[in-house]
């Protein structure tokens, strides 16, 4: 896949030759030569990967990275710092301001373009949850921000074949996450529902094919976004890159320093629980994009949807649709006489009860006001009158409490029923029949069901 990349070294030289490796490979190419330049050019260009060198005059890499990881705008671009040379203190001062890997130099072409597609890759689902959550804010449907999470206290799940190499693993991660040790990675089984948020595979284990394990928890539904840190021997690059090919979203070298599995460990779960709150927030707008605030029940928008395919299912020779068209019988004088709160109280209970009277397939929905549409597949003119019938006694024997008094109330309703049959195409005219049958059942004393003949 194709990327945006930002290099920014304070070395021209530096800079040209990152810029012809990666031109090579199609990426496109963004350059900037400080750490002030290089925030702005973020948050004008959002490029896909940020490499940053780690020692610059002015802003230096730590403090340019620590400013992109804190500014909401640019919180989600990867960075890969770029060191002179693989001193420990530097990944972990970096990992700690947010940076998400490390390259040292000289740069390896491989491990710079796995690093590259791995967490463009990342970048590309964030994108595309960011852009559908912007999409909901503009509509009104997603209000809050996003909280920055610290990555702890995470169950992470850890296949490691070799005991005293389990036993150390636990001991580091106990220090802030909820370590659980696996040996046998038989026994995994399919994820299901799991609560873990991170797996630790050993890369070297002896019992079973870790590079194999990870491609299966990856190919899994349930477990497909489920970050994956794989270890490695310090003599297995080449097995180390191909982790990231078959999924794996990070890898650390054995020997294993404490700080830097922890720092790792982190940043991966931060990154997992930052996509899943996007996901929730997208799924939630969803959700309130096709439901009634008031009533919880579907809106105006997902009923006629619904209808246009049942409909067109019927006019190939499927089963027959019934609608019903259910009004409040004199809602407006409820206003008028104990206001709207009261008037939305009665709605509520309505929505309530219409919703147990009808079965699990029936879709009802709020229409406008105190209207409401009922979609019955697969029943015909006498079921859907019945039903209908069940409805209006309900209404009509239950009480009503209204307010902070529980005043209560006598409410009915009238109904008006029609059938949609092989040939019909028309959603509108349907409910134009159907509103027909409720005008009539209004006209001649309302608190009545009335179908239209056919």
């Amino acid at each position: 896949m194709t990327a945006r990349v930002l290099v920014v070294d304070d070395v021209e030289p530096n800079v040209r030759l990152l810029e012809a490796k990666l031109q090579h490979e199609y990426y496109t190419v963004i350059t900037s030569n400080s750490g002030e330049e290089a925030i702005l050019k973020a948050l004008r260009d959002n490029p896909d990967v940020i490499l940053l060198d780690v020692m610059m005059p002015g802003l230096d890499g730590f403090e340019t990275c620590r400013r992109l990881k804190e500014d909401s705008a640019t919180r989600h671009i990867p960075v890969v710092m770029v060191t002179a040379l693989d001193q420990r203190e530097d990944r972990i001062k970096g990992l700690a301001v947010g940076a998400d890997d490390f390259l040292s130099k000289p740069i390896d072409d491989v491990t710079l373009f796995a690093r590259v597609k791995s967490l463009a890759r990342f970048k590309s689902s964030a994108d595309e949850l960011r852009l559908r959550e912007a999409a909901g804010r503009r509509i009104g449907v997603i209000e809050g921000s996003l909280n920055r999470d610290l990555g702890l206290n995470a169950r992470i799940l850890v296949v490691e074949d070799d005991p005293r190499r389990a036993a150390r693993l636990k001991k580091i991660l106990d220090v802030e996450q909820r370590p659980m040790l696996m040996q046998d990675a038989n026994d995994l089984g399919p994820m299901g529902q799991s609560t873990v948020e991170l797996m630790i595979i050993s890369a070297s284990g002896v019992s079973f094919d870790g590079l194999r394990l990870a491609a299966h928890v990856r190919g899994q539904e349930n477990s497909r976004n489920l970050p994956i840190l794989a270890i490695c021997e310090p003599d297995e690059k080449v097995r180390a890159l191909r982790a990231l090919e078959v999924g794996v979203n990070d890898f650390i070298y054995r020997p294993i320093d404490d700080e830097e599995l922890l720092a790792r460990t982190r940043t991966l779960v931060r990154r997992k629980r930052h996509l899943e709150h996007l996901r929730l927030m997208v799924d939630s707008s969803m959700e309130l994009a096709v439901t009634d605030q008031l009533t919880g029940l579907h809106n105006r928008r997902y009923m006629e949807s619904q209808l246009k395919g049942l409909l067109a299912r019927a006019a190939r020779g499927g089963p027959p649709v019934a609608v019903l068209i259910v009004d409040i019988d004199f809602f407006k004088r409820v206003n008028d006489l104990f206001g709207h709160d009261a008037g939305d109280d009665v709605i509520r209970e309505f929505a309530l009860r219409l919703a147990s009277n009808f079965r699990p397939r029936d879709l009802a929905c709020r229409y406008g006001g105190e209207e409401f549409v009922v979609i019955m597949p697969d029943t015909n003119a006498a079921d859907a009158t019945m039903i209908a019938e069940r409805l209006r006694s309900s209404i009509e024997e239950g009480m009503f409490k209204v307010g902070a008094g529980r005043q209560v109330l006598d409410i009915t309703c009238s109904v008006g029923v029609a059938i949609g049959h092989a040939g019909e195409l028309d959603f509108e005219a349907l409910l134009k029949r159907a509103d027909e049958a409720l005008y009539v059942a209004k006209r001649s004393g309302r608190n009545k069901v009335v179908a239209q003949a056919a």
